[in-house]
């Protein structure tokens, strides 16, 4: 193998390997199919454990709401662009791709580094949490954080010995999540008597919203719509793509959008905040409410296997990731060998590692603090790099572009930025943390980079 032509490949211009293109792949994808994927990617954990952290700062129903609402049409913002990313530059690889191609390996390789760790690992270790208190909630026996632990080593076992979850599984627990949050609405609605909170704008609600503890609370909300680019990362495969693309990506997400409002106005009208106030099992304890002790443990066992579902699925992809970048660069090389059967072992053991150096913590707030600071950097990238790669160049064959050009990325980045400076004013250490791991990626390109010059 060629170390020299992996790390450096001849030099092309972008329209030069935009324009050599193999052999496109079936298109089979419809827009229905497309909006399915979008909805099943987007819904997880979040929906299920974040109004808790929210009610902390936010008490006022509009705000909570409009938490929601401002978090959904910034994930619209953001899914639209990455479909004119994905068109444009139709290669897999997400932000690693983009933004190598846009600005600089460098920042590719960065992007690709936090997702590869963190980006994965960390929503992992997030369900962990969620799970061992969901558990406990429904059974009534053994540790939280104990269980946390053993589900993602059982799991992560599995997946060394070969044995992977089929895709009917992952299928079946989202629409049973789906066919739980209709019912959860439903039943909601005739739930006597209702809790003594408003909607509607009240004084003070203004303040609120434009104040540190709403960007804050922000970051749970768009952790909670995480998956908001699930189409634009199959766009080869979706029949006439720049018509079905953005439809799929509008339709999905305001689906999701009117699902998370309505059974967020659920929760806080059938349960009393202060059972909610801080505490993770949100849907557990308003289940209780909507359906009695029993039908709430129900659903808690629903949202289990929904958990044990998402923590396999993401087990299964990260190391992929990583695997992926070993394959292409000399100092990450030992994650890119398999064994025998064809399994990232090295990469696998890593991942779990820092799942559980992230559930050490013990700190689900800490955890999506953490994260989603460098997660967000990097899709803030990507989405101003539409604004870039149509300056710089302008000649390249667009499928579809982004509607209503140029607002969608000035508004997605604008509250990504908004949110960004709250999270370092008010949680300095965690957004430091996730920054330094950034950076780490930008240094690691460097190193490995300088590191093959000396072996050549």
């Amino acid at each position: 193998m060629n170390l020299n032509a992996t790390i450096n490949p001849p030099v092309t211009t972008l329209a030069q390997r935009v324009s050599v293109k193999p052999a496109a792949p079936k298109r089979t994808v419809g827009f229905l199919t497309a909006s399915s994927i979008v909805i099943a990617n987007i819904i997880g954990t979040g929906i299920f454990t974040s109004l808790g952290f929210q009610l902390t700062d936010i008490q006022s129903g509009f705000p909570l709401l409009m938490l929601w609402i401002i978090g959904g049409i910034a994930a619209l913002c953001g899914a639209l662009c990455y479909g004119e990313l994905s068109a444009t530059l139709p290669r897999s690889g997400g932000e690693y791709h983009f933004l190598s191609e846009i600005y600089h390996p460098a920042l590719g390789f960065m992007a690709g580094f936090v997702s590869a760790t963190v980006g994965f690992a960390a929503p992992i270790a997030l369900a962990a949490m969620a799970f061992g208190k969901y558990f406990v909630g429904v059974f009534g026996v053994g540790s939280p954080v104990l269980l946390s632990f053993v589900v993602v080593w059982l799991v992560t076992a599995f997946h060394l010995g070969n044995l992977q979850v089929g895709s009917a599984f992952q299928n079946l627990s989202t629409l049973v999540k789906l066919l739980l949050i209709g019912a959860l609405i439903g039943v909601g609605f005739f739930v006597h008597p209702k809790q003594p909170i408003s909607f509607l704008p009240a004084r003070g609600d203004a303040m609120s919203i434009f104040g540190a503890p709403f960007a804050v609370a922000l970051v749970y909300v768009m952790y909670s719509y995480s998956g908001w680019n699930a189409a634009a990362y199959i766009t080869g495969e979706i029949k006439q793509p720049e018509k079905n693309v953005p439809r799929s990506l509008l339709a999905g997400t305001g689906v999701v959008i009117v699902l998370y409002v309505l059974l967020n106005a659920i929760f806080l009208a059938t349960t009393p905040v202060q059972e909610l106030k801080g505490q993770l099992e949100v849907a557990l304890i308003a289940g209780k409410h909507i359906f009695g002790a029993n039908g709430g443990r129900v659903a808690g066992a629903v949202i289990c296997l929904g958990l044990i579902s998402a923590i396999s699925s993401m087990t299964w992809i990260g190391p992929r990731v990583s695997m992926s970048m070993g394959e292409d660069h000399w100092l990450l090389r030992l994650l890119g060998r398999k064994n025998p059967h064809g399994i990232p072992t090295n990469a696998i053991v890593l991942q779990l590692a820092i799942v559980n150096v992230l559930l050490l913590t013990r700190s689900f707030e800490s955890v999506v603090q953490y994260t989603q600071f460098s997660l967000l950097l990097c899709s803030l990238f990507a989405v101003l790099g539409v604004m870039v790669l149509r300056a710089r160049r302008p000649q390249i064959a667009r499928p579809y572009r982004v509607w209503a050009y140029p607002l969608p990325p000035i508004i997605f980045s604008v509250i990504t930025i908004w949110m960004m400076v709250y999270l370092l004013r008010w949680k300095t250490i965690e957004s430091l943390a996730g920054l330094a791991t950034a950076i780490v990626g930008v240094l690691l390109y460097f190193c490995a980079g300088k590191r093959l010059h000396r072996s050549e």
